[in-house]
């Protein structure tokens, strides 16, 4: 398995503009948005490469890229001595002078790296998605299935199938079809109250994709995209395979986590999976460390909480909260929220369910609630958000669920 995984080369999508994280996006890329205190969204997926010995990686960038390719040149490091990368690759319009037109056109645009590498396998993965994966599983699958193309996904209850890319799946598990938002989602086999959901993540014996990311191409009325344009046709003349993301399992992983996989593609979604990691039992289990999630070494202090004057109140304390390095509760209470590094909760202040991204200040007897506070952010003395909607939406962001997101160094009046 050793010799298979070094002829392994991963294409990680990551140039997506993330307009439904909007405004999170607003500065950087989606991929690069902070996640669960003190990681970055792409950390994950190149996470579960890392784990599972695939040291060849590809980032394809697009827009709004610096800090996607900051954090990937000071934190993905492999061991150039033997051919190991992460290398972050910008979008080159080396066939024209367009930008991407779609996932499809990604990798055409960029078959050089391919034929530089000269891999027997590749991986297609998308770079926005929270979960824990071992890859060689999904290879092993695909290696005995003889398949030329390998599509994960995931059981998802067949009344949400209509808002989702399903695949229509024989017994033996090779892919009958694919489906873009069915209104009737064909059950997976043995399930009928299920059905599978493409995870976005791709696996292609090498001539396969290089054949059909031309052939495709050529089509002027094509969307170039991998579920829309490639998949739907594909299994026609291949042989494409379903591989079941619930089967599959990592070292340290407790049964309630098998199959936890989150697209948090919009504002809801990304604050509702931080808000999961907070539970005193959590279905995502950071603390994992037989399949460590890497990210950038910081070199700041240990978090500090401060002043224990019970009597009036100046109590600084964290509650049910993931506080990063460098944080200093000072006097103030934060219960059930995220910490990004070097944040400051300043005396008689509450922050509850919230999600503080790096260097954010709050001033003293402020009262913060259900809030996402991006980088670089001074909150003044006795503010309050999340208590009153109509206000709130008048001077922030808010969205459907109620959560209350400010931009990255807004002047907070």
């Amino acid at each position: 398995m050793q010799a298979v995984m070094a002829k392994t080369l991963a294409m990680i999508l990551a140039g997506g503009a993330g307009t439904r994280l909007e405004p999170l996006t607003r500065e950087r890329a989606k991929p690069a948005v902070p996640f669960g205190g003190r990681y970055r969204i792409i950390d994950f997926v190149l996470s579960n490469f890392a784990n599972s010995g695939v040291y060849k990686v590809k980032v394809l960038t697009q827009y709004k890229s610096d800090s996607l390719n900051k954090h990937l040149s000071r934190t993905w490091r492999m061991t150039a001595f033997l051919g190991h990368y992460v290398e972050a690759v910008p979008a080159q319009m080396r066939t024209g002078l367009d930008w991407y037109k779609g996932s499809a056109d990604a990798i055409y645009q960029n078959l050089n790296l391919i034929s530089d590498e000269e891999p027997d396998h590749v991986f297609v993965f998308g770079a926005d998605h929270v979960y824990r994966m071992d890859v060689r599983q999904m290879l092993d699958f695909h290696l005995e299935h003889k398949a030329d193309c390998t599509v994960a996904a995931i059981p998802v209850p067949i009344e949400e199938g209509p808002e989702l890319g399903i695949i229509d799946v024989g017994p033996d598990g090779e892919m009958r079809g694919f489906l873009e938002k069915p209104k009737s989602p064909p059950p997976m086999p043995g399930n009928p109250k299920m059905c599978l959901a493409s995870m976005g993540n791709y696996l292609f014996r090498t001539e396969t994709l290089v054949q059909e990311i031309v052939r495709d191409a050529a089509k002027d009325h094509s969307a170039h995209d991998f579920g829309k344009s490639i998949l739907g046709e594909l299994h026609r003349r291949s042989r494409v395979f379903v591989y079941d993301f619930a089967k599959n399992e990592v070292p340290g992983m407790e049964p309630k986590e098998r199959g936890y996989w989150r697209d948090v593609g919009d504002i809801d979604s990304y604050y509702q999976a931080n808000m999961g990691l907070v539970d005193v039992d959590p279905v995502f289990n950071l603390y994992n460390f037989r399949w460590p999630l890497f990210t950038q070494s910081q070199t700041f202090p240990p978090a500090k909480f401060v002043f224990a004057d019970r009597d009036s109140g100046r109590v600084g304390y964290a509650t049910d909260s993931l506080v990063s390095e460098g944080c200093i509760v000072s006097g103030g209470h934060v219960h059930r929220s995220v910490l990004s590094p070097k944040v400051r909760v300043n005396s008689y202040s509450t922050v509850e369910q919230c999600i503080l991204f790096e260097n954010v200040q709050i001033g003293r007897r402020c009262k913060i609630k259900k809030a996402i506070i991006d980088k670089n952010v001074e909150i003044p003395v006795g503010t309050t958000i999340g208590f009153e909607p109509a206000e709130d939406r008048r001077r922030f962001h808010v969205t459907a669920q109620g959560v209350v997101v400010i931009p990255k160094g807004m002047k907070v009046g």
